[in-house]
């Protein structure tokens, strides 16, 4: 039974995604997971923000960094750089179990959304946590540079080259997995989330694909997105970078206008609360910083109320 459904990208949306996790019953989350960032790595099928969110709501995560595994060891890695291998892109030894089995099973012929589920439960998860899509979408950054994948632009090249437009291989042909399906059609829906990851990154691959612009514009449930500005500023990530770079105006109603048409309401921080008039869906201002257990939960008890209020509409 599903109760709501979040669409996510890594670090950002999964605070949200852990807060609406505590506050909702167990078993009644399904996050779907931005899997544009998805690529090979030194043979491997790494899929970066299902990771992230796997070992966020399950508590395994790095506290300080926000990704990869807490209590890790970096014995792989430091002997990929003595062997003079590729090292820019770092993988724990614990991280490195869960590439290598997603890599075998993909390998066998498994779909990524079975070996997610199979993870989830194995990490002690009761609420679902799903890819996109099962089929191969990648995020390209257009730069100064020329065009980039998504991780050499993020990782390799820390986001320094100038951003003059973003395409997503794949997303045109890409269909939703029958968890997916399910999910949106399941009559407990309450909302749909659109948790505070970035617009043009973690939430656009979605939205490429037909299947999901189906999916939001026919759902008989509110949908919801949660900005993840402050202040006119990202907290984390090259939001506002890539913003200014597209020569959009950095604030909230930039992102409200991007998911015109998508969305039913939309949350912002009270440092934005001047550009209300601005957003043409209703709005909910509420404080969108969450730096504790306590803020997330206390966010994810505004959303909802928030979606509740459209059925007394």
């Amino acid at each position: 039974m599903t109760q709501v459904l979040a669409l996510s990208g890594g670090i950002g949306g999964a605070k949200l995604a852990v807060g609406l996790q505590h506050v909702l019953p167990p078993g009644e989350l399904t996050v779907a997971v931005n899997t544009g960032d998805d690529f090979e790595h030194l043979g491997l099928a790494i899929s970066p923000d299902i990771d992230t969110m796997l070992y966020t709501l399950s508590g395994l995560s790095n506290p300080e960094l926000g990704w990869g595994r807490g209590n890790e060891s970096w014995n792989f890695m430091a002997e990929i750089e003595r062997l003079g291998g590729e090292n820019w892109f770092r993988l724990g030894d614990k991280d490195l179990a869960v590439h290598i089995e997603r890599t075998r099973r993909l390998n066998a012929g498994e779909k990524l959304s079975g070996i997610t589920a199979d993870f989830a439960r194995h990490f002690g998860l009761l609420g679902r946590v799903v890819p996109m899509t099962n089929d191969l979408v990648r995020t390209m950054v257009i730069t100064d540079e020329g065009t980039l994948d998504f991780q050499h632009y993020f990782v390799a090249r820390r986001c320094e080259p100038v951003v003059k437009g973003l395409a997503y291989a794949g997303a045109a042909d890409a269909q939703l997995g029958p968890l997916l399906q399910e999910a949106s059609q399941d009559p407990s829906l309450q909302a749909i989330v659109i948790c505070p990851s970035n617009p043009w990154l973690s939430i656009a691959p979605f939205l490429e694909i037909p299947a999901w612009r189906e999916l939001l514009h026919e759902a008989t449930a509110p949908v919801i997105a949660v900005s993840p500005l402050v202040n006119g500023q990202a907290v984390k990530g090259p939001t506002t970078k890539i913003m200014s770079e597209l020569q959009l105006e950095q604030s909230s109603a930039t992102i409200a206008r991007f998911y015109e048409g998508i969305i039913d309401g939309f949350v912002l921080d009270p440092s934005e609360a001047h550009i209300v008039p601005e957003i043409s869906v209703a709005t909910h201002v509420t404080p969108t910083l969450m730096k504790t257990a306590a803020d997330k939960q206390r966010l994810a008890r505004e959303v909802l109320g928030f979606a509740r209020s459209f059925s007394n509409l």
